[in-house]
């Protein structure tokens, strides 16, 4: 019993880290029907850019939580930033382009992403400065630190501020409108481009706080980690149902705790033949059973195409 709940808990920090991305994925496809495969070099270059500016400031001698809230103040900047160009110069002129032309644009710009950030900060491994003490806590038999509970309660309340950015704002019922139908929204005097960059840009700075608390968690990062947490992100979103909101928080939660668990089981499922760092391939295998036996996810809903 004390694994398992120790793998909850970890299974509900990581699962936290996947809705905030997931929703990224979400809210572009939502409004645009388009996988924005780029969006997991979004998080990790907002991790590489907290570990510049933060690091930076801690070796000038700036206390440490102002450290911290500068890196994170700059990552979002630089993330939404990044957002924007790349629905602005990579995704607007293929609006009415095949499916597939900005599919493989998304792919692409991945790869310029990637590379780039390996120009800039190099190959190897960055020491992520650390941000938050390390206290430890323990509840019926469960370990957790600061950090987990830091996670899980700014991710709550990032999802809920967004939850009520959708349905409570102008721009949101403009977000929602343009999902349903942008001709229509946009007769309705819309602007269709600003909703669109708009979804980019929010999505883009809820990928620099999932980066800096992926960081803040492994104390690590690198110009590769973008790739696996996107594609667990956007594992998490088809589970959910992608284009729902609420779909890609509980997608999210769900994943990181079947990997969590999977990883405290996988030894004894399989007779010591596989060991915990095989837990990646519980996120490959949620995926294909959703696509095979619920392609719309648990709140998806099966939609016809637009006219």
């Amino acid at each position: 019993m004390d694994i398992f709940l120790q793998q909850i808990v970890n299974g509900l920090v990581q699962g936290s880290i996947y809705a905030l991305v997931a929703l990224g994925y979400t809210m572009v496809y939502g409004i645009m029907g388009l996988i924005n495969f780029a969006h997991g070099e979004v998080v990790m270059i907002g991790t590489l850019v907290t570990i510049t500016v933060a690091g930076s400031l801690i070796n000038a001698g700036m206390p440490v939580v102002f450290a911290g809230l500068a890196g994170l103040g700059a990552s979002v900047l630089v993330c939404m930033a990044l957002g924007w160009g790349l629905e602005r110069i990579a995704y607007r002129p293929l609006r009415n382009a095949p499916r597939l032309t900005p599919l493989i644009t998304a792919i692409g710009m991945s790869i310029v992403l990637q590379n780039l950030a390996m120009m800039i900060w190099g190959r190897n491994y960055l020491t992520f400065p650390p941000l938050l003490p390390k206290i430890n806590f323990e509840l019926a038999g469960a370990h957790f630190t600061a950090i987990q509970v830091f996670i899980v309660v700014v991710s709550g309340a990032t999802m809920a501020g967004l939850l009520a950015l959708i349905y409570r704002t102008k721009l949101g019922m403009a977000m929602r409108a343009t999902a349903q139908n942008p001709a229509v929204a946009s007769l309705m005097g819309v602007n269709i481009n600003r909703v669109i960059a708009a979804a980019f840009v929010i999505g883009s700075a809820l990928g620099a706080l999932a980066g800096v608390m992926v960081g803040t968690y492994y104390e690590i990062a690198h110009y590769q980690m973008g790739f696996m947490l996107g594609l667990k992100a956007f594992t998490a979103a088809v589970l959910g149902g992608i284009g729902n909101l609420a779909g890609a928080m509980l997608g999210g939660v769900l994943l990181g705790i079947i990997e969590a668990l999977g990883a405290g089981y996988i030894g004894d499922l399989t007779g010591g033949f596989l060991g915990s760092h095989y837990q990646d391939i519980f996120a490959f295998i949620v995926l294909i059973v959703v696509l095979m036996f619920k392609p719309s996810g648990l709140f998806g809903e099966k939609t016809g195409d637009r006219a």
